[in-house]
């Protein structure tokens, strides 16, 4: 069951990533990979939010299996921002591949433990 829970989450999460991506890149005319980072910063709030769910509302298991590792884990991306920093750095974009691998790291925790304790606060 956890298997599938994973799969049906993912087939939401790998279309909603590309497209919230390609939305936001299109809208800023930059080298900066501000598609990428708006979906992984969004995802880290949304898993945040679903462990605070599941610790302070009782969510339950299979719902975070469902969204936090299905749906976030097809929806965030690692690789595509790891990619594209290296790319930035080949570029001779330098600044920019320092502000996403710091500003990806630093507003990533920061997004997560913003939707945990929203969770907190609906509790």
């Amino acid at each position: 069951m956890t298997l599938l829970l994973v799969f049906l989450g993912g087939i939401v999460g790998a279309p909603a990533r590309y497209l919230l991506d390609r939305l936001v890149q299109r809208l800023h005319d930059s080298v900066f990979p501000w598609g990428t980072l708006s979906v992984n910063l969004s995802g880290a709030f949304v898993l945040g939010l679903l462990f605070g769910a599941h610790d302070h509302l009782g969510l339950p298991t299979a719902m975070l299996t469902l969204l936090g590792t299905g749906f976030c884990g097809a929806f965030t991306t690692f690789s595509t921002f790891g990619f594209e920093t290296v790319r930035l750095l080949e570029e001779g974009s330098v600044l920019e591949a320092g502000l996403n691998a710091l500003g990806s790291l630093v507003f990533g925790v920061l997004a997560a433990a913003a939707g945990f304790a929203l969770a907190a606060l609906l509790a």
